[in-house]
């Protein structure tokens, strides 16, 4: 039996150099990076290089990064950070209907303490429409929050143009991308396109959990979440963690090695699995179908991240199919992994308007530069397999009428 790990969007193999890095800076420089003595200074090397591998590979100034636990805090970092900073001007957000809970929740949290939030729709494909951001944008609108690649379904998000729509619109509203499915996949210059923030969680491209980071444009002010002794100029403090922002550093950087040619096979590993998956009988894949850009173009299906395929199955429940997959070594999972033990049907799948028969017969299956064909294959011919006896009974557990 092959052990196929398609569940890459949810969590990733940590890259070997990255976890010996990892590893060997717990054991050997293991000082604390704010003391002043040899291993103090060492370990401030180490985040200091860190600091300055992803100021490279984003183009932006090292200044303008804060390092964190991973994406949920700097999302929650760069929403209450900036709602807190400019409640003077206004308390008007704006995000998606397919945002990460990360995301969503704070939004809606500062909903429930008094401002007003306009959560905007999208398209059957996961598009967002920048001429409904603009027509949202008001003079009090503080700050518009839009991922860059959905993490169920990979919709690649038309960012330069809702920030074209919004700083036309408004330019002193703050913009944020959550870019966890973005960075490593598909390349995102922040600066470049005009954002004001973006999140990164070092898990989602090969580092380890627990890291991730936040950029904030130079001149941008928001408030802290954590206070304490001052670490990162005072905007999350705390104790650094070495290892793991080094890990993270070295994890990103050999993403980032051959990165074109990657993508490119990426991209032909997934049109050949969309190829191989809408041979069974009765499926269907939600969102985008084809590569495309972060401007929209006429095929509003062109617009999809190389990584990940939500897949639609007719007559079986997506967590029976889990289990059922899992047995045969295929690691899948029904959507988002961060809100995986709760029942509710996913808000993406309901926004795009998957049919009401599906909402709970839908699979995620994302892959990273480590899959090949070999293990679609096997994939595949375990659905072929699996999804008959299944189907054998409705998604109730009812025998299924002949």
């Amino acid at each position: 039996m092959m052990d196929v790990y398609f569940d890459n969007a949810a969590t990733t193999r940590v890259y070997e150099p990255a976890a010996e890095l990892v590893t060997s800076l717990m054991l050997n420089e293991f000082g604390n990076p704010s003391s002043l003595h040899d291993k103090g200074v060492e370990a401030e090397r180490y985040v200091r290089g860190a600091r300055e591998t992803f100021a490279s590979l984003l183009k932006v100034k090292e200044n303008e990064l804060i390092f964190t636990s991973g994406a949920t805090e700097s999302n929650n970092m760069a929403i209450f950070g900036a709602a807190r900073a400019r409640r003077r001007y206004g308390r008007h957000i704006i995000t998606t209907a397919i945002e990460h809970a990360s995301v969503y929740n704070p939004m809606k949290e500062l909903e429930r303490q008094g401002y007003e939030l306009t959560v905007l729709p999208v398209g059957s494909s996961g598009l967002v429409d920048p001429e409904a951001v603009r027509s949202a944008v008001r003079p009090d609108t503080i700050l518009v929050s839009v991922m860059g690649v959905n993490n169920e379904i990979g919709t690649i998000e038309p960012i330069a143009d809702i920030v074209k729509a919004v700083k036309e619109t408004n330019p002193e509203t703050l913009i944020h991308v959550d870019a966890v499915q973005t960075f490593g996949k598909v390349r995102f210059y922040p600066s470049r396109l005009g954002i004001d923030m973006m999140s990164v969680s070092g898990h989602k491209f090969h580092g380890p959990k627990g890291t991730g980071l936040l950029w904030v444009r130079g001149g941008v002010r928001i408030e802290p979440l954590i206070y304490g002794g001052g670490q990162q100029k005072g905007m999350r403090s705390g104790t650094d963690n070495v290892p793991g922002w080094a890990g993270m550093a070295k994890a990103a950087q050999l993403e980032f090695e051959n990165f074109d040619d990657k993508v490119a096979g990426l991209y032909d590993l997934r049109e050949y699995f969309i190829d191989q998956v809408l041979q069974i009988k009765g499926t269907a894949v939600n969102g985008g179908l084809r590569p495309g850009s972060f401007t929209v173009q006429e095929d509003p299906l062109a617009c999809a991240a190389p990584h990940i395929v939500s897949v639609s199955f007719d007559d079986v429940r997506a967590e029976v199919l889990l289990h059922a997959m899992a047995e045969k070594g295929v690691s899948i999972s029904a959507g988002s992994a961060c809100s995986s033990n709760h029942p509710d049907i996913s808000r993406t799948l309901k926004a795009i308007g998957v049919p009401k028969e599906h909402l709970d017969s839908t699979v995620r299956f994302s892959f990273s530069f480590d899959s090949d064909r070999e293990q679609v294959d096997y994939c595949i011919n375990a659905l072929k397999e699996v999804l008959p006896v299944l189907r054998r009974y409705v998604p109730g557990g009812r025998k299924k009428r002949r």
